[in-house]
């Protein structure tokens, strides 16, 4: 690899951890914690090692300091730094006695002590060095093992490194954390110090043979820095990955979702928005000129207070139309009615669209709920369009009539996924063919009619 390509890649992978170490930052200036703390310092060391490692950052430091091989103590101390950083923070992660927080920090104690020791020796070790002769960047270990002080210096480092990145991995391994962003980012930071760790691996015999007069392995000992950066952006991944997945998914149900909000918030009442407006109080509510609403959901800043609203405004559009009696059971009533039906007559089923495996329950239940949704806010403008905004009573006929909309009991955590299974099922032909059903029908006698309609 040229020196060109390599400060290309060393600066890339600097961007990386700068913009991680800018994010973070800001986290942790919302929400002061030890682990926005620790994350913040790895990545900004963590770019700033990358950036003087680079060829060009290697030559431009040295010259400005007037030692050629000045930029490999900030190099090596910034490295132990991150990875000691790295520990830290995964020991604070996957504590391994749960429950017991002073052994937590009593193994963060003892850990830093350790770091805070090698980097002081390796400070001392390099200021004794003799170094002399113009910079090679990546070719220290070999080019000086000769002098005794960077032995110590560099057997402190790979012994360090050893200790960190296996320690690291083994904890990984082992932890099962409930929280699924840490549990990503502790799976990757294994992972990532298994493949850093073959710097180690390439190092050690290229010092070794070095330091006996050999330098047939110096490339080999080059080749681990390969291990090293591929294993500074699995850490990257591991930090950011999990967060980037979750913005997707947030942008992703936010678009799903929007067609269910537009029906049951938008076509129910506009003052159920939170962006609404309204220039009058008295009554305006039947006039959607009246209202102001906002143009559509942003997607990219504010992701998750976006999509949390909008799953508010649609479980109040929701309760909206269950509580003014303009939700009614006869639809859903007549979704299931049809699904049982076409499953046993191949024809009818695919005409309604469905596969030979059927719907999951779920998914059935999120059909019936899209279809008592379409049939109340048509109820409901055809109320309106006839100048009558008030409730109508529930039709007369047993349960079938009495205002209802599938899915009240849910948890307020499985609320997001439920509706998005509900905006999904929106369009389905089921739902098309059973609405087509409950329209034809004059008065609420039943699922056996829904089925006799849908054949």
């Amino acid at each position: 690899m040229s020196e060109n390509t390599a400060t290309a890649v060393y600066f890339f992978i600097a961007s990386l951890h700068l913009s991680i170490a800018c994010w973070k930052g800001l986290a942790l200036l919302r929400t002061p914690t030890p682990s926005f703390a620790l994350q913040t310092t790895t990545h900004a060391v963590g770019g700033i090692v990358y950036m003087v490692a680079s060829p060009l950052g290697y030559r431009s430091v040295g010259s400005a300091f007037g030692e050629p091989w000045f930029p490999t103590l900030p190099i090596y101390l910034g490295i132990l730094l991150c990875f000691g950083t790295n520990h830290l923070l995964t020991i604070l992660w996957t504590p391994s006695r749960p429950g017991k927080t002073w052994w937590t920090r009593q193994s963060i104690r003892s850990w830093s002590l350790a770091y805070s020791l090698s980097l002081t020796i390796m400070i001392i070790a390099f200021a004794g060095a003799d170094l002399e002769g113009p910079a090679v960047p990546l070719k220290f270990n070999t080019e000086h093992v000769g002098d005794p002080h960077v032995r110590v210096f560099l057997a402190v480092f790979l012994t360090m490194l050893t200790c960190g990145t296996v320690s690291i991995w083994r904890r990984s391994r082992r932890a099962r954390i409930d929280d699924q962003a840490i549990m990503h980012a502790v799976r990757w930071f294994g992972v990532s110090m298994l493949v850093t760790f073959g710097y180690v691996v390439c190092s050690a015999p290229a010092i070794l043979a070095a330091a006996a007069g050999y330098h047939q392995l110096d490339t080999v000992g080059v080749m681990g820095s390969g291990f090293g950066s591929v294993g500074s952006i699995m850490t990257c991944y591991g930090v950011s990955g999990a967060a980037v997945s979750m913005w997707l998914a947030e942008r992703r149900d936010i678009a799903v979702l929007t067609p269910l909000w537009e029906l049951v918030v938008a076509g129910v009442d506009e003052e159920l928005s939170l962006d609404s407006t309204r220039g009058q109080r008295d009554g305006s509510a039947a006039d959607p000129s009246a209202t102001t609403m906002r143009s559509g959901p942003h997607r990219l800043l504010n992701v998750r207070w976006t999509l949390t609203r909008q799953v508010i405004e649609i479980l109040d559009g929701i309760r909206e139309l269950d509580r003014d009696a303009w939700a009614r059971s006869l639809p859903a009533n007549s979704v299931r009615a049809l699904y049982e039906e076409a499953m046993k007559v191949d024809e009818l089923r695919r005409r309604v669209g469905l596969g030979k495996k059927g719907l999951s329950e779920v998914e059935l239940e999120a059909a019936a709920t899209a279809a008592v949704l379409r049939d109340a806010v048509e109820r409901l403008q055809a109320a309106r369009n006839k100048g009558d905004g008030a409730a109508v009573a529930p039709l007369s006929g047993g349960p079938s009539s009495e205002p209802y909309v599938p899915g009240k009991k849910t948890p307020a955590a499985k609320e997001r996924p439920r509706l998005v299974r509900v905006a999904r099922a929106l369009e389905l032909p089921l739902v098309d063919a059973s609405l087509q059903v409950v329209r034809s029908l004059p008065r609420t006698d039943g699922a056996a009619q829904a089925t006799a309609g849908a054949r």
